[in-house]
């Protein structure tokens, strides 16, 4: 069975993101080199009522392990249940509990981080999915809903209702994604606590994966945006502590993993799929010459043959 506490540090993977982290994505970065993949977050009472659009997000491919479902919601029972129905069908390696989304939308129904409000409640949540299912139990959360202190008391909460680590992601709700992650006040809160503890927030590079490891004496990071049109990442972090060189990628290189990224997604969505993949274009290509006349092209495809002639030409044209 899998284990958080056996996996090689540090521990570099592929953070949860609404929208992003579906199997063609993860298929991805797991072949650059991220050591586990989380999903995308599915509502815990649309699985229980096997929802059945909820139910296919939870699909995953074999070359994808080890990977982590994440799961959201209020209500113990329910999340329970979810848990059990997504281990019975899925088998994931582990599941995940979210108690840090700010997007108003969940927290509006007390669900993401509107859970550090109710510190028994998020325990009782904790409790609940360690009793339903035989894999490890995570939960991803945040400084705190306001006070970026409400931390050091939270994780001691999680860690005693039974989880099997905690990725913490360095702002409050209240920050959303503004400022910046305090990965000092993630240290604090990883020496309250005796399980695992990866740290999250402005990650994007080599350099701030050292600073967020140095500064929070994490097991390791979760990558979230610094992961979006940029999967050499994982391996550029991992092989940090060798000194390997980190590996710029040309157009070329640039181009045919975009291409790659856009076979996977037809292979799992169909060709409809590429118009899921239009907002993964951009963070390809970002800051390069000619990136707006790129975008402007790449934001309207919708067939895999136009994606090429396009990527061909800008090969071409560079």
């Amino acid at each position: 069975m899998f284990d958080w506490k056996k996996i090689k540090r540090p521990i570099v993977g592929l953070s949860p993101m609404a929208d992003f982290t579906d199997s063609p994505f993860c298929l991805l970065c797991k072949k650059f080199g991220a050591q586990v993949v989380y999903r995308e977050m599915v509502s815990a009472d649309a699985i229980a009522h096997l929802n059945e659009k909820t139910l296919r997000m939870a699909e995953f491919d074999l070359a994808e392990r080890p990977v982590v479902q994440q799961i959201f919601g209020s209500n113990p029972e329910t999340m329970a249940k979810a848990a059990q129905i997504i281990e019975e069908r899925f088998k994931p390696d582990a599941i995940d509990l979210n108690m840090g989304c700010p997007a108003h939308k969940i927290v509006k129904s007390f669900h993401g981080a509107s859970l550090m409000k109710d510190p028994d409640l998020a325990a009782s949540l904790v409790r609940a999915v360690k009793q339903a299912v035989k894999v490890p139990v995570s939960v991803k959360t945040r400084l705190g809903w306001s006070n970026d202190r409400e931390i050091l008391e939270f994780v001691k909460v999680l860690e005693d209702a039974g989880a099997d680590l905690i990725t913490i992601h360095g702002r409050t709700k209240a920050q959303g994604y503004s400022g910046t992650a305090n990965w000092d006040r993630v240290g604090e809160a990883r020496k309250n606590v005796k399980i695992p503890v990866l740290v999250n927030g402005d990650i994007v590079s080599v350099e701030t994966a050292r600073g967020a490891l140095a500064r929070s004496n994490a097991d390791g990071v979760l990558i979230a945006r610094g992961a979006l049109g940029n999967p050499w990442i994982f391996a550029e972090v991992s092989s940090a502590e060798s000194r390997v060189p980190s590996h710029k990628p040309d157009m070329d290189e640039r181009v045919q993993v975009v291409l790659e990224h856009a076979r996977l997604q037809v292979e799992h969505y169909g060709e409809k799929g590429l118009i899921k993949l239009r907002k993964h274009f951009p963070w390809y290509f970002k800051g390069l010459p000619g990136y707006k006349h790129l975008r402007t092209k790449l934001v309207h495809v919708s067939t895999l043959q136009e994606l090429e002639e396009i990527l061909v030409s800008s090969i071409i044209n560079c």
